[in-house]
């Protein structure tokens, strides 16, 4: 029987991430292998990542330290239908730890990434191409956030659902627009229970 298209896009992952693991990398060193310096909320790699083939887009930052916190950061993922000189619509974000393995998939308020705002509606079509097919900063960490974005496309597709129906019972205060108020952040989330490489796909 042939696999489904999420099924290679999990073999996928677990293929990008075993094959850097083999030279003791992983996503996050690969992402930073061209910076002297890692800097809390700056772009990396410097400039973001843009396939002008598909309009995907992509950065990751990482958190200030805070005791406790798994997290080390998040690639944000974009897309742009009409080109670099047209709307930037944020698709979800992808958290990981420190070793670059995923803790969550989650989608922000406006305010967070400053993006052109679209709705559900016309945000979920444009989920599958999201496709980075670049060299840079590495062909096996876009190969990755790809099929991320393949394999867990329904997921995805269920969490800009709940941001907007988070969005539309949000209640902030007067004066303030709901996609800019700052009380409220991230808009909806899905925690993996356990890290991908054990879910028996390696």
């Amino acid at each position: 029987m042939a696999e489904s298209a999420e099924e290679v896009a999990l073999r996928e992952i677990v293929f990008c991430e075993g094959l850097l693991a083999k030279g003791g990398l992983n996503v996050l060193t690969e992402t930073f292998r061209d910076t002297s310096q890692i800097t809390a909320w700056e772009h990396y790699p410097p400039g973001d990542v843009y396939d002008p083939a598909s309009g995907a887009q992509w950065f990751y930052h990482c958190h200030p330290v805070e005791e406790g916190t798994v997290e080390h950061g998040h690639f944000h993922c974009f897309l742009r239908p009409q080109g670099l000189d047209g709307p930037i619509h944020h698709l979800a974000a992808v958290g990981v730890d420190a070793y670059g393995r995923i803790l969550r998939l989650f989608t922000v308020n406006q305010w967070v990434v400053g993006d052109d705002w679209l709705d559900a509606e016309g945000t979920i079509p444009l989920l599958p191409r999201f496709n980075i097919e670049m060299p840079r900063p590495s062909y096996l960490v876009n190969r990755w956030l790809t099929a991320i974005f393949a394999a867990y496309e329904q997921k995805i597709a269920g969490l800009i659902r709940e941001r907007d129906k988070v969005l539309a019972a949000h209640r902030p205060l007067e004066g303030i627009e709901t996609r800019q108020d700052r009380t409220l952040e991230v808009t909806s989330e899905f925690k993996f229970p356990e890290l991908p490489q054990s879910t028996g796909l390696a």
